[in-house]
């Protein structure tokens, strides 16, 4: 089944600023937040909520709607994941504050590793520039 061309970014942080980032499996410079795609008829929220908890193990009622919306150009390495003809993706943008680093489940067919980083050395990180721009508007 093909995605649909909308997904989700969420931003998990803690008081001291220190960003959370989950890097993709077999590839040691795809560093990100948690994203992910909604399915058929899910809402941004609900896919946020499920996300989080399928990246992270974590649930929480806290997630902050962010009111912001990036539409990006699909990387070529993940068009064929489409439907043809498809090239732009919209992305809705969530948030949570932690009072503190937590340790996070992997779901290791996506990511295998994290890191709590700076706020700065997260955006220096991060592959997308959606994400690099959510940091530094948002946190």
């Amino acid at each position: 089944m093909k995605k649909i061309p909308e997904s989700i970014l969420i931003l998990i942080y803690t008081k001291n600023k220190d960003v959370l980032l989950l890097k993709k499996s077999g590839n040691n410079e795809l560093w990100q937040s948690v994203t992910g795609s909604l399915m058929k008829n899910e809402k941004p929220c609900d896919a946020a909520a499920r996300e989080l908890y399928e990246e992270t193990g974590i649930k929480s009622n806290e997630l902050v709607d962010c009111k912001k919306e990036y539409v990006f150009e699909i990387y070529e390495m993940w068009k064929h994941k489409y439907e043809d003809g498809v090239t732009h993706n919209t992305e809705h943008v969530y948030k949570l504050l932690l009072n503190d680093k937590v340790d996070i489940k992997l779901d290791n067919a996506e990511h295998d590793s994290y890191e709590w980083v700076t706020r700065v050395k997260a955006a220096e990180k991060v592959f997308s520039y959606t994400n690099r721009q959510a940091i530094f508007e948002l946190i």
